[in-house]
């Protein structure tokens, strides 16, 4: 099975403090235990090191840290996926023709990336977010961890 992760998911398994940890940790390590493939989006790799390194974790984590949570963690084990300058323009028009305003545009190229890697499971800790943005195919593939 193919697996895509939000930064949501991504960010908790990475944290031990944080709230969802224990969820995210579970989906990821088990995906990585029973073979899986995990995919994430090429904007979800500098999303997560963004988050990782302005959310105000105690202790805080420092850019080197970010970077080998990412490296050691979570690259070892996830395919990013890559949009193409036509494929981000033809994103970014529907976003315009469907009202789509602000950050929504972000969950969008999440939804774009796991439709392209043709995953049979999307886990993001916004669901309801996910799937009122999601087309009809891939929307009952969205699922918290």
């Amino acid at each position: 099975m193919k697996f895509y992760f939000d930064t949501s998911v991504l960010v908790a398994a990475s944290v031990r403090g944080h709230s969802h940890y224990a969820a995210a940790i579970q989906v990821l390590e088990g995906m990585v235990s029973q073979g899986h493939h995990g995919c994430m989006s090429a904007h979800g790799l500098v999303e997560i090191y963004a988050v990782l390194t302005r959310t105000p974790f105690v202790p805080a984590i420092y850019p080197s840290e970010a970077w080998q949570i990412l490296e050691v963690s979570i690259l070892p084990h996830i395919e990013i996926v890559v949009l193409s300058a036509a494929e981000y323009q033809d994103l970014v028009r529907q976003c315009a023709a469907e009202g789509q305003v602000g950050g929504r545009v972000y969950d969008v190229i999440h939804l774009r990336c796991a439709q392209k890697a043709a995953c049979d499971r999307l886990y993001t800790f916004n669901v309801e977010d996910f799937r009122a943005l999601a087309p009809g195919e891939i929307r009952e593939r969205i699922c918290a961890p």
